[in-house]
């Protein structure tokens, strides 16, 4: 229940409190007086989106509190969910800036505008004018049906499953149009990936075949060097090997007259051996190397090969092309697993729209078995509101494909006349008729609904009268059960309330401000016969206003 509202810096609002209770609560004034802004005050306190343009003073803040007692509507699992502290006494607060943005508290706590909805949708259904052209909308109509069939749970399970169905869909889709751009892909990467593959490359290859074309190309010049070198190191009489050993006997010679010749000779001796050595390999080499332009051959085409693949991937080296292949390859797995992640997602989806059809057929059964409940409880409380032969038609048809709400065309179709078939309302009812209409839905929802509070904004608009009376009476009723704040301007409604809250303009200089305040039982008099008879009251005007105050149910 809405216990206190405090406005300030809003529109025509400098700064206003009001103290609500229980029961039926009447605000009236004159038009253009601010009714309707205390409405949208409150719609921001409910998540509604903010605008700087409606702050009054653009040097302040704009603050907007409410207080709600929440004590006995089973909230705490709600607030236990949102990771904020309940407390049966809730305040909500609201702060815009001049420049636009906004925040909002739960109990002093910080909270995001789904939240403060999240929440809002729980404390209070504000009935707002326009609010009777919804009567025609599908979307309105169906979650009439759903408020009677009293099936949230089953519905919230369903726009789980749902909205993982879409995702899941919308996933599918961009997978599908990246597998279309892959498939293009896929024939590149598998002949480049291939063509490396044909190769065989190796680490290191390239240098060592380098090497080998090198020597192949000079096979006869270096065997003719080798064998020329190795001739004259060991063959001929006067042989480089042959002179050193000449050299070693005469530094032996010496070595007794003069000792360093030891030195010398050991150092020359040792020099022997290497060469003796490198001349047997020189040999050796000479020996083994062989013009072989069949090997030349093969060696150039496999480095024409090399050459080719390096210019065309514009790779500077044999290990490069070989981490190409791998990036290929790797490449040609992701498009085999988007592969694999399509199919199994478009496992999912089926498993997923078989939940959905099964939840929504459970959805389907509990709103035909509430549309004969509704039908006829609309039908009792128009013929209260003096259409004895309006009807309501709500018919249920399968929609052409699951709809986030059920897999249900709704469609309410009304008359008003006894000889006239049920039609689409917005073709055949009148405004006082919608108004009517409009609160028996209104009514019916409640009944089965546990919010605390409903407010109603010019719920009349269209009728007056015995019509008006008996509308007063049933939102009279309505009071006994939860909160009802009623904005009116029919003198006959008006005077069902409990409480009365009268809203006007005080001019001062150059600003007009709305002001708020509660009237006593004499105000009431005189309001409620200046919505009978004007500006001008009379004494008659009073005298019947006194009337309808005294018809009021005692409380």
């Amino acid at each position: 229940m809405l216990n206190r509202l405090s406005v300030e810096n809003y529109a025509l609002i400098d700064r206003l409190d009001i103290e609500l209770a229980a029961g039926l609560n009447i605000v009236t004034g004159e038009t253009g007086a601010g009714k309707s802004i205390l409405l949208g005050a409150l719609g921001l306190i409910l998540g509604n989106r903010t605008d700087a343009a409606a702050i009054k003073n653009s040097q302040r803040n704009c603050v907007i509190e409410a207080e709600f007692d929440v004590d006995g509507y089973g909230l705490e699992a709600l607030f236990e969910s949102l990771d904020i502290d309940y407390e049966n006494r809730t305040i909500i607060r609201r702060i815009v800036t001049p420049g636009g943005k906004s925040r909002a508290y739960v109990n002093d706590i910080p909270v995001q505008m789904n939240t403060l909805r999240e929440i809002g949708s729980r404390l209070i259904d504000i009935h707002s004018q326009h609010q009777t052209l919804l009567l025609a909308d599908n979307r309105f109509q169906t979650g009439i049906v759903d408020s009677v069939a009293s099936h949230d749970g089953l519905l919230s399970r369903y726009k789980e499953t749902f909205a993982a169905l879409q995702q899941s869909e919308r996933e599918l889709n961009r997978l599908r149009q990246q597998a279309e751009a892959n498939d293009r892909d896929r024939e590149y990467l598998a002949f480049q990936s291939d063509e490396l593959q044909k190769a065989k490359l190796k680490e290191g290859e390239q240098a060592e075949l380098e090497a080998q074309q090198t020597e192949l190309s000079h096979a006869a010049e270096i065997k003719d060097t080798l064998l020329w070198i190795s001739q004259e190191m060991t063959g001929a009489d006067e042989n480089l090997l042959g002179r050193i050993k000449e050299i070693e006997v005469s530094l032996g010679r010496i070595a007794r007259v003069y000792p360093q010749a030891d030195a010398f000779y050991t150092r020359l001796h040792s020099a022997a051996l290497d060469l003796k050595d490198m001349a047997s390999e020189i040999a050796s080499e000479g020996d083994r190397l062989e013009a072989d332009p069949q090997r030349l051959e093969s060696v150039s085409q496999r480095l024409d090969l090399i050459y080719s693949l390096q210019q065309k991937h514009k790779a500077d080296s044999v290990e490069t092309l070989l981490a190409l292949q791998d990036d290929y390859q790797k490449r040609l797995a992701q498009l085999e697993g988007s592969a694999q992640a399509i199919e199994t997602l478009s496992r999912r989806i089926g498993e997923l729209r078989v939940k959905a059809a099964k939840q929504a057929a459970e959805i389907t059964a509990g709103r035909k078995k509430t549309v004969p409940h509704v039908e006829k409880q609309v039908k009792e409380m128009l013929a209260e509101l003096g259409m004895p032969a309006a009807e309501l038609r709500i018919g249920i048809t399968p929609a052409a494909e699951l709809q986030p709400d059920g897999a249900d065309d709704i469609r309410f179709l009304f008359t008003a006349n006894r000889h006239m078939p049920p039609q689409p309302i917005e073709r055949v009812a009148s405004g006082g008729e919608m108004s009517r209409l409009m609160l028996s839905l209104k009514a019916i929802v409640a009944h089965h609904s546990q919010l605390p509070t409903i407010i109603f904004d010019e719920i009349d608009t269209g009728v007056s009268g015995s019509i008006a009376d008996r509308m007063g009476e049933i939102i009279s009723r309505l009071s006994d059960d939860l909160q009802v704040v009623n904005i009116t301007h029919l003198p006959q409604i008006a005077s069902k309330g409990d409480h009365h809250f009268f809203v006007y303009k005080e001019e001062s200089g150059s600003t007009t401000t709305t002001r708020i305040r509660k009237l006593d039982q004499q105000q009431r008099i005189d309001e409620i016969a200046k919505m009978l008879s004007g500006t001008d009251v009379t004494a008659a005007a009073r005298e019947q206003a006194r009337l309808l105050l005294n018809t009021r149910p005692e409380q």
